[in-house]
């Protein structure tokens, strides 16, 4: 459960949804995603998607298409699309030719972080175009919250090379305050922890300690191609009975890649093949499935949040 403030005038913000933007200082009114009957929001979530513009479909590479099939199956009330979205440098053409004619079906219900290859264009001038206009509204620095049926959800920037992670830091520990919430999610692209190629990022410290202290229950994020579910931890990686449980969902379509060795607390790992999650979150729990685009859930379960 996230921390309360007493005072009335600060809880009455609660009730008002408004896009974060950082240092820019801009706020915009953003209506929650409407819950279905019995309060739940369908969600599906995933990154490292799309391959450049006319790369060959195979096996185990350019799966965008096949993917966004799936989630579109799925019926999902939001897309959080978790980084990478747009291979190999997400310039607005790439986006337009490869990711739009895929995924940008759900484009009217997405909502977007960026990844480390959205900034191979100039201060990610290609995913800020594409996604202009749309639900994400993404306007540099690209992070903001969004409220899904009764969570909070804070979609972050983890580019802390591209932006000042030391404003994000702040704004989001002031949104967390103003905004409480007995369920809270983190949507970011780089993972704190990770058994995939790319491995646990240590710069994702403070996003994760954050994250811990104020008893968010879900750190979603891409970067590794391969889905991997850990317990609850804190931010050094210990086991908690009230941690934040970490996914990797970096199975979007782009390609594959093999977990030779997993970390500590990983309870499930898949790197053999693509695939999305589903959650679907409840006002007091969640659920949460690895779609595989063989028809499978690999891994799933119930949590109730913290």
């Amino acid at each position: 459960m996230l921390v309360r403030p007493i005072a009335a005038a600060v809880a009455a913000l609660a009730s008002v949804v408004s896009l974060g933007l950082g240092s820019s200082g801009q706020a915009a009114p953003v209506p929650a995603v409407k819950a279905r009957a019995g309060g739940s929001v369908r969600v599906v979530a995933v990154g490292d998607i799309a391959c450049p513009p006319g790369e060959a479909v195979t096996r185990t590479t350019c799966r965008q298409a096949a993917t966004a099939a799936l989630a579109r199956r799925l019926d999902p009330d939001a897309v959080l699309a978790l980084g990478d979205l747009q291979y190999t440098i997400g310039n607005l053409t790439a986006f337009r030719k490869s990711y739009d004619r895929s995924w940008g079906t759900l484009k009217g219900i997405t909502y977007a972080v960026p990844g480390n290859h959205e900034y191979k264009t100039s201060g990610g001038s290609g995913y800020y175009s594409y996604f202009a206009g749309s639900p994400t509204r993404s306007t540099a620095p690209g992070y903001y919250r969004k409220k899904l049926g009764k969570w909070q959800v804070w979609l972050l920037n983890s580019n802390c090379g591209s932006v000042n992670c030391g404003t994000e830091y702040s704004w989001l520990r002031q949104s967390i305050a103003n905004h409480p919430s007995r369920c809270a999610m983190f949507a970011v692209h780089y993972p704190r922890y990770s058994s995939g190629e790319h491995g646990s990022n240590p710069n994702m410290k403070t996003f994760f300690r954050i994250a811990y202290r104020h008893n968010v229950d879900v750190f979603l994020s891409g970067h590794d191609h391969d889905y991997e579910r850990f317990r609850p931890m804190n931010a050094s990686g210990t086991r908690r009975k009230g941690g934040v449980v970490q996914f990797v969902s970096g199975t979007g379509g782009k390609s594959v890649y093999p977990v030779r060795s997993t970390v500590p607390n990983s309870r499930f790992v898949r790197d053999n093949g693509f695939g999305v999650l589903r959650m679907t979150l409840h006002p007091h729990y969640y659920t949460f499935a690895h779609k595989a685009l063989n028809g499978t859930t690999p891994d799933s379960g119930t949590r109730s949040c913290v």
